[in-house]
């Protein structure tokens, strides 16, 4: 790979759109394509090419797409003008998106089946993380697709962990990191709540966890917009929060693995989306834990 090979972008929410100003920032021709023309706007300012359709981001030989759910990915990809259609023979689709295995292997055959190849890499980080190429990226695929773009996703993460060649298994990872995550936000809502009902400060505990026995960005970064109360502008919205719990359920459902604080973390987002919070950050989840303890969130 050269660095006038051009990567497409097809998808450019907030994490799309800060792995494509990464890519230009470091050199890379890039062609972007949003279902809103709109978000390609910033993009085109920096140097990009706008892309018509999906299949003209992909014409390059190498595209990433990071949408929102498997219906989104099996839209751009096998839909009209879809990625599938524009890839040449020999060329790479980087899924970079959080969805189900199923999806990632069915996907996957389509591309065999066209000549082309599919490779599953999820990132674990927030955009500002994207765009500054300090991403944690999980891949799998076939080996020689996963060769032909590992200079991009160099490019994007601080590290890249490879997990074989089956393509889904990188998604089973990033399902249950995002689980993880879930199960953390929980359970410091819950204890910083505990702990403010005693008339503790929930920031000074939270000072003393993070920078002892939970010293990790989880609970550095998520603890501390949970005692500060910041949840909006999101960095990750409520519902894409629920998307991933039911994914974790799926998935374990279909090899047989009981996941029962997946259900309570279901439930959980479903309240929380129901009073109205859809559009705050999942770490917004705590004020249901502090509201069910009788705390004003006000």
């Amino acid at each position: 790979m050269t660095e006038k090979t051009r990567i497409g972008v097809v998808g450019l929410g907030s994490m799309g759109a800060a792995m494509a100003v990464r890519l230009l920032d470091q050199g890379w021709p890039v062609a972007v394509w949003n279902r809103s023309p709109a978000a390609e706007e910033p993009l085109l300012a920096k140097g990009a090419v706008r892309a018509a359709t999906p299949a003209e981001a992909a014409s390059g030989g190498i595209v990433l797409s990071m949408v929102a759910d498997d219906s989104a990915l099996k839209s751009v990809t096998t839909g009209d003008s879809g990625i599938l259609s524009g890839l040449s023979q020999g060329g790479v689709h980087v899924s970079m998106s959080t969805v189900s295995p199923a999806i990632a292997a069915d996907l996957a055959a389509a591309h065999a089946t066209a000549g082309s190849a599919y490779v599953g890499s999820p990132v674990f980080g927030r955009p500002p993380a994207a765009g500054s190429g300090q991403l944690w990226i999980a891949v799998s695929g076939p080996v020689a697709a996963k060769d032909k773009v590992r200079p991009v996703l160099e490019t994007l993460g601080q590290a890249v962990h490879d997990f074989g060649e089956a393509p889904e298994a990188a998604n089973v990872v990033k399902i249950g990191g995002n689980f993880m995550i879930a199960a953390a936000i929980e359970a410091m809502a819950e204890t910083f709540t505990l702990l403010e009902k005693h008339g503790v400060s929930a920031r000074q505990a939270h000072e003393l966890y993070s920078s002892s026995i939970f010293a990790a960005p989880i609970y550095k970064n998520y603890g501390g917009f949970i005692v500060d109360r910041k949840f909006s502008p999101p960095g990750f919205r409520m519902p894409l929060g629920l998307k991933d719990v039911g994914l974790a359920l799926a998935a374990g459902e279909r090899v047989g693995v009981p996941l029962p604080f997946a259900a309570v973390l279901r439930e959980r987002f479903i309240g929380s989306i129901a009073r109205g919070r859809g559009d705050l950050d999942w770490t917004a989840i705590a004020l249901d834990a502090a509201e069910a303890a009788g705390l004003k969130v006000d």
